[in-house]
This record gives structure tokens, C-alpha cells and sequence, in this order.
């Protein structure tokens, strides 16, 4: 009767080793993948067009290319409304309902940051959010991996090379007046600084604000012929249009949040001559390159509505995904996944993202950007990537 109870208790204690040992969210036959969205709020066009790139991509795999090491993908996506407590409920859903094995792509910067804890605690990697924010991989902790140059690089390493092209004397910003903003300030005048020049204007507008006049007339009144934008996409289209109504003609600079084809979709030929930090290019469906023109009707044919840059960052986020789940082998968990992102290097792509690698100690993948320009209604590739100084 004692052996016989003994038996008992040392099956239940493999079965639960076992059940320890299995990993969430892979099966022998699939990959439960995580990603949180706004797709009912302000920034819903891009959640849908992430949510879009990405499921096209594990499409492609699914019914192209076969799997990984036996694996088919499914991607979950959860709708945060672009609500900070709504990203914590997704989070907690995916993680503890759904038990997904990862979660990739999660739109903007105050969202990561309220959901990452709930990631963290059962030990799911947050891969490619989508902000270009430091946080995403700073401090260092191994669940944490960032594809995008940072706000503050991306116009610190701008800025010099504009003003000396154009032959800027003055430098003004204006800027939103929350974290997002004050990033693209500090880079702005870190990028002053290393030309010994201080900004002659800093103006701010609340969230939500509608009117810049104001701060327009401050930095026209203070003779700028260089000005930062620390906008997303109402703010950079009203700013522009009240400058070149009253006269004001600066050379304008933002920073990737600027760079979406809703500029010059919505703000029409006043938003001409703009300039923008990018890594990747948007994907028109007359596009000059073949590759990306292929890609573009690709989509269109799918989905019925022309891609974005946000569909290539959904894309190119889950293709990194699949190399590197490949890379794992066929034990598929979170610590070999990361022993093997912690490995990768992932070539420059269609789309002219730069080249980026990733290691235990480096888990942004490159630190590179280059600038585009709005010439006759489209944004043009006007520069190659730099290498930033420190």
C-alpha cells in the first residue's frame, strides 16, 4: 500500500514538473502570438495597419512557406484603445487567459510601460514595441528588445547636418508638452549644442490642442529659419498651415512620428518642403522600387486599403519574429528564443531599413535614421543613414 502511494506521488510530481516544463503558448503545432493595439482610438488607423502588416506576414508563412520547426502562428490581438489602464487589462488577457508566448508590436510609449509589468512577471518578452521611446529598452532586462532609433537620436543627428545644409542661423522647436515631446526637445538641443548653438525658441501646446498661432507667432517673432517639430500628425499639419499663412517659411524637421502619409494626405500642398526622420519607407503602390511596388498591391489586395508605413513595422516586426523563433530550434522557449534573438543580425530589407543586430547587452537593434522630404504630395528618400557620434 506505501510503495503504491509512493508510485502515486511520484507520478503527480513528474506530471507537474512536466507541466512546468511545458512552454506557454507553443504547441506542437502552433505559436499563440500576442500584440496590443489602439484600434478604437485616436491612433486606431495605425493599430489596424500594424495588426494588418503583421497578419499578412504570418500569412505568407502559414500558407506559403510552411512553418517553423513544425509551428504554424496565430496572433491575437488585443484593442487598448490607446488608453495606458486599457493596455494593462489587454496585457493581463494575453497573458493569463490567452497565454501567449510573446507579445510583439505593442503600439505607443505610456502603454508599454503600464503593460510590460504584467509581461515581466510571466517571464514574456515584449518584442518591437512600436515608439521610438528609450524605455522600450532601457534599463536593460532580458525580456526587453527595441527595433527603433530613439526621438532624442533620430533629430540629435538630424539636425546638425540640416543646418549646415541649409545654412541655418536660427533654430527654433516647438514641441508637445508631455514625454514624447520633451524627447524630441532634448534631442533637439543636444543636436544645437554640438554645433555650439543654443535654440532661440521653445514653445509648447498641450494634448489635444488645436490652435498654434500663438506659438507660431513666437518663433516667427524670434526670426527662426529652423524649426523642430515635436509633433504627431494634427499638431504637425495645423503648425505648418498657420506658418505658411502668415508668411513664415522655415525649414521644418520632426521626427519619425511626423513621418505618415496622413501629412500630406490631410494637410495637402502646404505640407510640401517638410522634413522627417525615417527608417523605413512608406509603401506607395506606384512606388519606383519593384519589391516594395509588389509588396504594396500585395496588401491592397488583401485588406482593400492602400498600406502605410505602420503595415511595414507590423510586417517587418513578425518577420523578425519567425527568424529568429526558427533560430531557437525546435525546443521553442523563452530563454532559447532569447539566447537566439541575442544572436541575430538582420540585414537591411525591401523596405531600406537600416541593418541591426542584437546581443545580451544590446537590445536596440540599431540607432540609425535618415531623412525624408514631401516633394509634390509624397515623402522622398533625401539622405542615407548616419552613424551618430556619442
Amino acid at each position: 500500500m506505501k510503495t503504491r502511494h509512493t508510485v502515486a506521488l511520484a507520478a503527480l510530481a513528474l506530471a507537474s514538473t512536466l507541466a512546468a516544463a511545458q512552454q506557454q503558448g507553443v504547441s506542437k503545432t502552433e505559436i499563440l502570438v500576442g500584440t496590443i493595439q489602439d484600434l478604437s482610438g485616436p491612433l486606431a488607423g495605425y493599430g489596424k495597419q500594424a495588426r494588418n502588416g503583421m497578419q499578412l506576414r504570418i500569412d505568407e508563412l502559414n500558407e506559403q512557406q510552411g512553418n517553423i520547426n513544425g509551428r504554424k502562428i496565430r496572433l491575437i490581438a488585443e484593442d487598448d484603445g490607446y488608453d495606458p489602464k486599457k493596455a494593462v487589462l489587454a496585457a493581463q488577457k494575453l497573458v493569463n487567459q490567452d497565454k501567449v508566448f510573446i507579445i510583439a508590436g505593442h503600439l505607443g510609449t505610456a502603454q508599454n510601460m503600464a503593460a510590460m509589468p504584467v509581461q515581466f512577471e510571466k517571464n514574456i518578452v515584449n518584442l518591437f514595441p512600436i515608439t521610438a521611446a528609450r524605455e522600450m529598452y532601457e534599463p536593460l532586462n532580458r525580456l526587453k528588445y527595441s527595433f527603433a532609433a530613439t526621438y532624442y537620436d533620430q533629430i540629435r543627428i538630424a539636425l546638425p547636418k540640416l543646418v549646415k545644409e541649409k545654412n541655418a542661423k536660427k533654430i527654433c522647436t516647438i514641441y508637445q508638452d508631455d514625454d514624447f515631446g520633451l524627447e524630441v526637445l532634448r534631442g533637439a538641443e543636444a543636436g544645437a549644442k554640438s554645433m555650439n548653438m543654443e535654440l532661440a525658441e521653445k514653445t509648447s501646446y498641450k494634448r489635444g490642442a488645436t490652435d498654434f498661432s500663438s506659438q507660431v507667432a513666437k518663433m516667427k517673432a524670434s526670426g527662426c529659419d529652423m524649426v523642430v517639430l515635436g509633433t504627431i500628425i494634427r499638431e504637425t499639419i495645423g503648425t505648418v498651415a498657420e506658418s505658411r499663412k502668415t508668411g513664415f517659411n522655415p525649414t521644418f524637421l520632426g521626427s519619425s512620428a511626423v513621418y505618415t502619409d496622413l501629412i500630406h494626405k490631410l494637410g495637402g500642398k502646404p505640407m510640401d518642403g517638410i522634413y522627417a526622420t525615417m527608417t523605413v519607407q512608406n509603401p506607395y503602390l506606384d512606388e519606383a522600387s519593384q519589391p516594395i511596388r509588389f509588396w504594396a498591391n500585395k496588401y491592397k489586395t488583401k485588406y482593400n486599403e492602400d498600406p502605410t508605413v505602420f503595415s511595414v513595422y507590423g510586417y517587418s516586426i513578425m518577420d523578425q519574429f519567425i527568424q529568429a523563433a526558427k533560430k531557437a530550434g525546435p525546443n521553442l522557449t523563452t530563454d532559447t528564443f532569447i539566447k537566439a534573438m541575442d544572436t541575430m543580425t538582420f540585414e537591411p530589407d525591401m523596405f531600406g531599413s537600416p541593418k541591426s543586430s542584437y546581443t545580451a547587452t544590446k537590445r536596440l537593434g540599431n540607432d540609425l535614421s535618415r531623412l525624408s522630404q514631401i516633394t509634390d504630395g509624397k515623402w522622398k528618400v533625401v539622405s542615407d543613414y548616419v552613424k551618430p557620434t556619442p
